[in-house]
């Protein structure tokens, strides 16, 4: 099968998995049969984080390497009396995009009530209303119920978790889906697994499928305190500025994975990444010797899963690498397939010539 096909199929079932932070039961069950599909021993821990080990121990560094499973979304608050559903964000959801969108309301069985975002009738608009950003206090979801009663005969109340609804376009080697915020890494993920296996390398490597990085970003902290891992690599989506109305960045569609030499999130939070700088040369060299082309970035605005797992145990050295998206956190997400190739490439190289006594240490 051609390669960019194979990735293709393996992204649109991923991306049609409906997981939002605090919801990621099916993501969780889908990623841990994976991986023991492929015969690799497999954990979920207490918060959802699947964590797979393999590797000879002791033999050469531990290394972590992380995807975050979840997605943005958003929850039930209040159901009114005429049936429709009023709602909060789960994570950094747009509300500028909201309005007419269709979504999926999970029930209490875990099957999916197609809905849409309500708007108020273009014709009964007044014209100060219409360029105005409604927030999400305000708006409401209308699943086709006239009561109170009948949405909770359907098995949806307060708590309900709510995810954009699915869709995946494809054009070559771009495609366009939700949740490509991080399903793309956790397709790395299992690529790069299924690479390694019966190859020869130092490190032991553990590879986790994360939980609720879109809500707060600390999901994934028990699994590095369990694993104390010698360093670790974040895998995540780097917001391409190749549209007209961004320039912050050269990063692009197809111009390879990413690096993020620098990161901060600058509204609220201080948190953010600048990577070990000797985990940042390896990376180059691997780069060189596979002959990838890397786009080095420095990203303003975002965080990931590394942002305070660098924090844990005595420090953990990390470094964030990715790969290019354009529209993210929107219903339809957009990457190129060859981007994803590459990095899963990448990260081969680096892990097949990694130093047995590789020596991170800042003096």
């Amino acid at each position: 099968m051609n390669e960019f096909k194979r990735l293709e199929d393996q992204l649109r079932e991923l991306t049609a998995i409906p997981s939002p932070s605090g919801f990621e039961e099916p993501m969780i069950k889908y990623m841990y049969e994976k991986v023991k599909a492929y015969g690799i021993k497999a954990e979920v821990d207490s918060l959802g984080n699947v964590i797979s080990s393999f590797g000879a121990p002791s033999k050469g560094p531990k290394i972590m390497i992380i995807a975050h499973m979840d997605e943005v979304g958003m929850i039930v608050r209040k159901i009114s009396s005429r049936g429709f559903l009023r709602v909060e964000k789960i994570g950094g959801i747009p509300e500028k995009i909201l309005l007419g969108c269709k979504v999926l309301v999970r029930e209490e069985k875990g099957n999916f009530i197609e809905g849409i975002v309500g708007s108020k009738s273009h014709h009964l608009t007044a014209v100060s209303e219409r360029y105005k950003v409604i927030p999400i206090e305000e708006l409401y979801i209308d699943i086709g119920c006239s009561s109170s009663q009948e949405v909770l005969s359907l098995g949806v109340n307060v708590g309900s978790s709510i995810t954009y609804a699915r869709d995946f376009i494809q054009n070559g080697p771009i495609v366009f889906s939700p949740a490509i915020d991080n399903r793309g890494g956790c397709l790395v993920l299992l690529c790069l697994m299924e690479r390694l296996l019966n190859k020869e390398y130092s490190p032991e490597i553990y590879l986790v499928g994360s939980v609720q990085e879109e809500y707060n970003l600390r999901g994934v902290l028990p699994a590095a305190r369990a694993i104390n891992p010698d360093f670790a690599i974040a895998i995540d989506v780097a917001v391409s500025c190749d549209t007209p109305d961004l320039d912050k960045t050269k990063v692009k569609l197809g111009g390879g994975p990413v690096i993020n030499t620098y990161s901060f999130h600058g509204r609220g939070t201080l948190g953010g990444v600048v990577p070990n700088p000797k985990l940042l040369n390896l990376f180059e060299k691997a780069s060189n010797k596979a002959d990838i082309k890397v786009q080095r970035n420095v990203f303003y605005g975002g965080l990931t899963d590394a942002s305070f797992l660098q924090l844990e145990n005595k420090g953990i050295p990390s470094i964030e690498v990715g790969f290019p998206a354009r529209y993210t956190h929107t219903p339809l997400e957009s990457c190129h397939l060859r981007d994803i190739e590459q990095l899963i490439e990448l990260l081969e190289v680096f892990i097949l010539h990694l130093p047995k006594n590789v020596n991170l240490s800042r003096i």
